[in-house]
């Protein structure tokens, strides 16, 4: 979870394969009419992300009644999201990627090809709000390596694993 630009994608992809588990981009799961709202530049309203939190609730769901683990990614700013995910596995695990506007901003405008326009990040970093210590989070610095985030959420992965959800 975390602003656009935070590395969710390429961290979480990495992270499951390491792990061998599924990956879901959950910006492919939203509906065209949130693509296209993103990408002319109009932040997206809690009604807009209602639905497709709950598809990505749905899977996290089925990956729990499958006895698999699953890393997902999605922005999940807000606590309320995070509680409507919660709803498909109440033991999910938040990776936040916390990391500072201006390199985040670096980030965004060098990447290419993406629906999500940079002009959107202060209203990213407007509606975040950091996971608090009741939640199941963890938090990484994005100023490190994607490889070194990547080993770092496998060694506290396989530190604090539940059998039911990772692999050993």
């Amino acid at each position: 979870m975390g602003v656009s630009g935070a590395g969710k994608s390429l961290v979480g992809a990495r992270f499951a394969e390491a792990m061998g588990i599924d990956f879901v981009e959950g910006d492919t799961l939203h509906p065209a009419e949130n693509v296209a709202r993103m990408a002319a530049g109009v932040p997206l309203t809690d009604g807009d992300r209602a639905g497709w939190l709950r598809d990505i609730a749905v899977r996290l769901a089925d990956a729990r009644q499958r006895g698999e683990g699953m890393v997902v990614s999605c922005s999940a700013l807000k606590r309320r999201y995070r509680d409507i995910l919660r709803t498909g596995d109440p033991d999910v695990t938040f990776v936040y990627l916390a990391g500072g506007r201006e390199l985040v901003s670096q980030r965004l405008a060098q990447r290419r090809g993406h629906f999500m326009p940079p002009a959107l990040l202060d209203s990213q970093f407007a509606a975040l709000e950091p996971p608090d210590a009741d939640e199941r989070a963890w938090s990484v610095d994005v100023d490190a390596t994607p490889d070194e985030i990547v080993a770092a959420l496998v060694a506290r992965a396989r530190a604090e694993s539940r059998p039911r959800t990772l692999p050993p």
